[in-house]
């Protein structure tokens, strides 16, 4: 069919078996994904084959025939009718929805940049541009600034220090505290070896250097 301009956006919404049944479409923009939906159109063969259908239920005999052979007429136009519901959709969406000419996507008239007839992907708002690099430029000079200060934050730090990331007592994750959050143990704390005099950590039952029995 010639007008299926909108084939990769939007959804059908129509139904049709039962009392509700009828057409209705629902066409997103392809930049903002805003939906726009049609009125509900009755498909009223479909309607009147779940009215039977219902009475069929209730006395049976010779309407459950008559509601058998109007499902089927139902079936039958079910093709047709939602082609031309879904022509007139179509034709009703062109007016909320604008075509850009440089990347074929339909966007609604938000994303529609009127004064250069493109959409706003392919032809931004100069204003909003402007405040966007504005900002942008903000955040970066802001972010140098910042890790010029860590730098030298990190000048006056004292990297020699052994840090325990885990207590060795209770487990607890420390960050390179000097003390345990959770316990209070004293992190990082070195004594020496009474027989070789290298440092030895004060958890360690031996000493690294020599071997010698450190408790």
């Amino acid at each position: 069919m010639g007008d299926l301009k909108f084939s990769d956006n939007y959804n059908d919404l129509s139904i049709q078996h039962g009392v509700n049944a009828g057409f209705q479409f629902e066409f997103n923009c392809e930049r903002c994904n805003d939906t726009w939906r049609t009125d509900f159109v009755p498909f009223r063969s479909g309607q009147a084959s779940g009215w039977l259908g219902k009475a069929a239920g209730m006395f049976g005999g010779v309407l459950g025939g008559v509601g058998e052979a109007a499902e089927g007429l139902a079936q039958s136009g079910w093709g047709s009718a939602r082609d031309d519901a879904f022509r007139t959709a179509v034709d009703q969406a062109k007016e909320h929805f604008r075509r850009c000419a440089k990347c074929f996507q339909y966007v609604c008239e938000t994303c529609w940049n009127g004064d250069k007839g493109l959409c706003l992907n392919c032809a931004p708002d100069a204003e909003v541009e402007i405040e966007a690099a504005r900002s942008q430029g903000e955040v970066y000079a802001a972010g140098e600034k910042a890790a010029l200060e860590g730098i030298q934050r990190g000048k006056k730090m004292d990297v020699k220090r052994d840090r325990q990331l885990v207590c060795p007592k209770c487990k607890t994750e420390t960050h390179g505290a000097k003390f345990c959050p959770e316990c209070g143990f004293q992190m990082a704390v070195k004594g020496k070896c009474s027989g070789c005099g290298a440092e030895v950590s004060a958890t360690a039952k031996f000493c690294p250097e020599c071997g010698q029995k450190t408790g």
